[in-house]
């Protein structure tokens, strides 16, 4: 039988992505298709490329629209604003699967949240990246699912195996570039094509950036003490896609040979993680529209820093794709169903 699906925020960014990937999905039935600004309005009309839910109209964001009614939903993806998700998920039964792909149970520090998003703490879920140790174990049979922000994804992937086999200092310098639709789908001035073209513009700099405490929250446990992040975002003419060039400083007598071993090791058995062969080095046009990530990792004996730069879709890794990857676990499902490693080029 097909898992009964419900999307909150389908007109959005994240809503459209996770429809794209469950209709591609074997094992799921798509149900309510909400959007509240936008309820009423057909999906074609604001998701377009959506072809098989062109007719379909959007409902209110409700507990009754996404507890299904009379044929109830297995599963809700929440594709909300930050802030807006815990109050309706608080109003979904527990035998729910929901998947929360804002930011409202990434943290588990009460105050890193009040300093970077100034609400009251909603509370922490299992986390949705099946790739750091224990991610799996903590998903399967979960029915509260915390997905995790598109940097996080991509650079705690980039570092994590350097910290797990005791290579690196616990300092870690961040230099991610990322494409407009990780600013969501609100018209912004700052976003307009006229002032995104032909140009680069940082964002986020100085330890003000969001998604910060979520990198240290997940490096920390894995170098045995608190990890420091430098984090700047930089802003480039493209619609999806993040590079990010992670950096830290090597231990003592670590070699190029050990921290490549490392790497492999961390990777071997990965679906979805491809550790490039030496001297190719990621690019975002690569992964796009996939649920890969291509990473790269080097070690500068002159700096004797360790460099891993990683390249994700940050609407399919960096979002829904490690939704539909997380619930997939969560249900027992097979791992892939729904996602591809296969890139779009050009």
């Amino acid at each position: 039988m097909a898992v009964r699906v419900a999307v909150a925020g389908a007109s959005g960014y994240a809503g459209g992505e996770v429809l794209r990937l469950l209709l591609s999905h074997p094992g799921v039935e798509i149900g309510a298709l909400t959007g509240n600004s936008n309820a009423g309005q057909l999906l074609g009309s604001l998701q377009p490329h959506l072809v098989p839910l062109a007719g379909r109209t959007l409902e209110a964001t409700t507990p009754e629209v996404l507890a299904g009614q009379g044929r109830p939903h297995d599963v809700v993806f929440l594709a909300l604003p930050h802030g807006q998700s815990a109050a309706v998920a608080a109003q979904l039964g527990e035998d729910v699967l929901v998947v929360d792909m804002g930011a409202d149970h990434r943290l588990k520090d009460a105050a890193d949240w009040d300093r970077f998003y100034g609400a009251p703490h909603a509370g922490t879920w299992p986390y949705g990246l099946p790739e750091l140790p224990g991610g799996r174990a903590a998903l399967a049979g979960a029915k509260r699912i915390a997905v995790p922000g598109c940097f996080p994804t991509a650079v705690s992937l980039a570092l994590f195996p350097a910290y797990q086999a005791g290579l690196a200092e616990p300092e870690a310098v961040i230099v991610a570039a990322t494409g407009t639709s990780g600013a969501g789908k609100a018209l912004k001035p700052h976003l307009l094509g006229s002032e995104v073209m032909g140009t680069v513009t940082p964002y986020g700099v100085g330890g003000v950036h969001r998604h910060t405490p979520e990198m240290v929250q997940n490096l920390s446990p894995l170098a045995g003490q608190r990890v420091s992040v430098s984090f700047t975002a930089n802003l480039v003419p493209m619609p999806r896609g993040i590079l990010a060039n992670c950096s830290a400083k090597a231990l003592p007598g670590v070699t190029a040979e050990a921290l490549r071993a490392a790497y492999e090791k961390a990777y071997a058995d990965e679906p979805f993680v491809r550790l490039l062969p030496e001297g190719q080095w990621p690019t975002t046009q690569s992964v796009y529209g996939s649920n890969a990530v291509h990473l790269q990792v080097v070690h500068d004996p002159s700096a004797q820093r360790i460099i891993a730069i990683s390249a994700i879709d940050n609407l399919t890794k960096g979002t829904a794709g490690g939704a539909v990857q997380s619930m997939n676990i969560a249900l027992g499902l097979p791992e892939e169903l729904g996602l591809s490693t296969i890139g779009v080029a050009p």
